[in-house]
């Protein structure tokens, strides 16, 4: 019997005990594979889950994080997409290949890597091909790791639903995971960038990667900064990260017939804001839950042909979670990731 290591947890809580632990790795059959876990990203979301369960039918023991990339060492009989020695990157909702997305009205889907489904946090896995795509061939394994929830969340936020175009106006708010990868796909689609934040060497770091124009938020109105840069006529595209009534600020900076993302929840789940400009702008106002396999694999694609590198703030040995946690929750600029 072949065992892995990998990270658990018996309770969910702030003092959830991580520990490493053992689990016996299945035997490859049918259409599995067996993938040797390279690099694992974490996510705000992670924290979330750790913290408070999120309301999913967590089995336990709980193994977190839902992002990672890998090799595959075996494949069952019935494989067809991949083969031993391929690098793979996980999904992030490995139900979800195209299209409208599972579930219903009354039970929306949310059947994810580390929550519904068991977390990456593994030396090894075995699953279904349906579950992994392609890793870019122009990205390592650390990098690889953080297309599957930030990166997809912001191309499918930009690409597969905004249609962006050269020339559009972005705004982006902080200087996080998905932030930054909406920062760098959107130059490389021919965008106007500005971005948010309250850190000066964070909005610094910022311009290195391309982004048009910084607005520092501890500098008075930075809706009305907006305002100034643009003449009055805000962002096609709002990134609204932050959260609950956060929304109305999102609202006030939104172009006319622009269009809100909504994706993030640091200031909470109910989300609010002014009816003014929402009914005036006629705004399009999105929720984003990350998105399908068949973006992901268009990312891939498209990160291989312009050259995108994910910005890694900083990278972590296996045994190194709680600090790779710890700086989590300190806010990074772009990733932190996990390397095996």
């Amino acid at each position: 019997m072949q065992m892995t290591r990998q990270w658990q947890t018996e309770t969910i809580g702030p003092d959830a005990d991580l520990k490493i632990g053992e689990a016996r790795i299945p035997e490859v059959s049918a259409t599995m594979v067996r993938v040797r876990t390279q690099a694992v990203s974490l996510n705000f979301r992670d924290r979330l889950v750790l913290e408070s369960g999120m309301g999913l039918p967590l089995k336990f023991p709980f193994v977190p994080a839902s992002d990672m990339a890998g090799v595959v060492e075996a494949v069952g009989p019935d494989v067809t997409r991949f083969k031993p020695g391929d690098r793979v990157i996980s999904t992030f909702s490995p139900d979800w290949i195209e299209g409208r997305g599972p579930g219903t009205a009354r039970t929306p889907h949310y059947r994810t890597r580390g929550g519904f489904y068991p977390g990456v946090l593994s030396e090894h896995t075995v699953l279904s091909e349906q579950w992994f795509t392609r890793a870019p061939d122009t990205l390592d394994a650390a990098e690889a790791s953080t297309l599957p929830c930030a990166g997809l969340t912001a191309w499918f936020a930009l690409i597969e639903c905004g249609r962006l175009k050269a020339g559009d106006k972005v705004l982006v708010q902080g200087t996080g995971g998905v932030a930054l990868f909406g920062l760098q796909i959107a130059k490389a689609h021919g965008a106007e960038v500005f971005i948010t934040s309250g850190s000066t060497e964070k909005l610094e770091r910022a311009s290195e990667l391309g982004a048009d124009h910084l607005i520092n938020r501890r500098d008075g109105d930075w809706v009305e900064r907006l305002y100034h840069l643009t003449g009055d006529y805000g962002a096609d595209h709002v990134l609204e990260i932050v959260g609950g009534p956060h929304l109305g600020q999102a609202l006030k900076a939104v172009a006319v017939n622009g269009r809100i993302s909504v994706i993030g929840v640091f200031e909470g789940f109910d989300v609010s804001g002014p009816a003014a400009p929402f009914l005036l702008k006629a705004p399009i106002v999105q929720g984003i839950s990350v998105g399908h396999r068949r973006a992901l694999e268009d990312l891939v694609r498209a990160v291989d042909r312009t050259g995108l590198k994910p910005v890694i703030d900083k990278r972590y040995a296996f045994e190194e979670l709680p600090q790779a946690l710890d700086h989590l929750y300190r806010g990074p600029f772009g990733k932190v990731v996990i390397e095996f």
